[in-house]
């Protein structure tokens, strides 16, 4: 059973989308990282200061010379008038707009596209748990409107690629990793739990820890498995169009 509520969410929501498609990107080319928000590019010859919406080390991503396409922001009180959408790496653009992974989730789970998470009457975003604002909140609803089956899930954006292999986080995590202990607590309290790795580099095929870089995240990450949190991977398509989750969960490998 689907509620109102439910279907005026989905509404909204697609209204969002919509509004966000990336038609109006800007060309340019990257130049350097001026701090963890500020990265300064080149357009037609004049140096620009345009945002950049994902607070990752991305070293192997912001390289000088590369192109990056720029989304303007029509907003006048805004410092900088172009966040940094995407950025081209080894022959694949990748989404640099961390933010915005869970709406993609969110968006596939309306379509049925994560067979893991189908099915449910209700799909919430930003779900208030304990300390923590967890990603994702779906379940259904009794014949009273009551929520039952009730599953929280918490996405990762992962651009770091080695080998073919994407790896997160790619520079040390608490925050991260406390949501982790959140999804664990939820799991020994009998509800479902979720981590979900949304790789939006589109040569990524599969997925590890990054031991090297957060070895707390990672130990934390193996404990939260056995405590039975799931973990599903997805990857991402993008296009200058539009950026949206494709293909069935891809495998993962939590040894060090």
């Amino acid at each position: 059973m689907i509620g109102i509520f439910d279907y005026s969410f989905y509404f909204l929501f697609f209204i969002f989308l919509s509004s966000d498609q990336m038609t109006d990107l800007v060309k340019a080319i990257f130049r350097n990282r001026a701090n963890r928000f500020i990265a300064e590019v080149e357009i037609e010859g004049e140096i620009v200061k345009a945002h950049l919406p994902n607070t990752g080390r991305c070293e192997e991503l912001l390289i000088d010379g590369v192109n990056v396409y720029l989304k303007p922001s029509d907003n006048p009180n805004r410092k900088t008038k172009y966040s940094l959408y995407l950025i081209e790496n080894n022959g694949a653009l990748v989404a640099m707009y961390s933010q915005q992974a869970s709406k993609i989730v969110i968006d596939a789970i309306l379509k049925g596209k994560v067979k893991e998470l189908s099915g449910y009457d209700i799909v919430e975003s930003e779900k208030t748990i304990g300390n923590s604002r967890i990603d994702i909140y779906v379940a259904n609803l009794d014949d009273e409107d009551n929520p039952f089956d009730e599953t929280y899930v918490e996405v990762k954006s992962v651009t770091l690629i080695k080998d073919g292999i994407a790896q997160f986080p790619d520079a040390p995590t608490e925050r991260g990793r406390k949501h982790l202990e959140e999804l664990i607590s939820l799991k020994k309290d009998g509800i479902r739990s979720v981590v979900f790795f949304l790789i939006e580099h589109p040569n990524g095929n599969s997925f590890r820890p990054n031991w090297e870089n957060d070895p707390e995240f990672s130990h934390t990450l193996n404990r939260a498995y056995n405590e039975g949190v799931e973990i599903l991977v997805y990857k991402t398509e993008n296009t200058l169009e539009k950026i949206e989750l494709v293909g069935n969960s891809l495998n993962f490998n939590l040894e060090k």
